[in-house]
């Protein structure tokens, strides 16, 4: 699944398509009204987390890449049909493939809550304690993942984050000590941006620590691998460094 920095790629990739009018769409989305498309002009490009969004003058096209979602810019990919593929005046083409296709009525900024955006220059640090401090009981593993706090991080993240910080994947949010709490948000925005400039160099995997690995870097001892919490995502951590907060499960 695409994690938040890979959609800044898309929209910095994209954004020459900012201006331009839709001549022709297609595609196989059933949410998706293609015969009201052409003559729109995409008034600008947007993301929030893991959503791509293409604002057009009727409503919003959100593009959720889901877990094996894509996309070709200026081509296409063979074999494989489009979920919505976009055809523009001024020439050139987005085309997506095996994502999520919604449309969005209404103003963005009241659909959407920017400052959870971990990417976002609205981010608030504040406001993500604030919402950690309200779930005292959830395992660390699971509220990186939550989009309400953390808009665009995903496992990705989530494993690299709680390695750096050394905290276990099965530590409660209200065990943490205040200062590690601080340090969990202040990472994850700060490992989205470390991710998103290795992303853009393709050295993305050479900097992972933890996750997919087999020993810690650290302790050089075999780390442990399983899917945790309510989310059940592949969560890796080692047992002698990371340590756990709260109570045994």
């Amino acid at each position: 699944m695409p994690e938040g920095p890979s959609l800044v790629i898309l929209k910095e990739l994209a954004r020459p398509f900012e201006g331009r009018t839709i001549a022709a769409a297609h595609g196989n989305s059933k949410a998706v009204p293609f015969d009201e498309l052409p003559g729109q002009p995409i008034l600008s490009l947007r993301t929030w987390g893991k959503h791509f969004l293409i604002e057009l003058p009727l409503y919003t096209i959100r593009i959720h890449f889901l877990m094996f979602g894509s996309y070709r810019i200026d081509e296409r990919k063979e074999n494989s049909p489009e979920r919505l593929g976009l055809a523009f005046e001024e020439g050139g083409e987005l085309n997506f493939y095996t994502c999520a296709v919604k449309l969005l009525e209404g103003d963005l900024d009241a659909a959407y809550e920017w400052q959870a955006d971990v990417m976002a220059d609205a981010w608030k640090p504040a406001a993500a304690l604030k919402k950690l401090r309200a779930k005292p009981d959830t395992l660390v593993c699971d509220a990186l993942l939550d989009q309400e706090i953390f808009s665009g991080v995903g496992n990705i993240i989530k494993n690299e984050v709680l390695f750096r910080l050394k905290i276990h994947p099965a530590s409660t949010v209200g065990a943490l000590p205040a200062a590690k709490l601080r340090e969990l948000v202040k990472h994850a925005r700060q490992y989205s941006f470390e991710f998103l400039e290795w992303k853009k160099a393709f050295v993305l995997k050479q900097h992972w620590l933890a996750h997919t690995k087999r020993i810690c870097p650290r302790c050089n001892i075999a780390l442990h691998k399983a899917h945790l919490g309510k989310t059940k995502r592949r969560t890796f951590w080692c047992e002698r460094c990371q340590k756990r907060y709260g109570p045994v499960l």
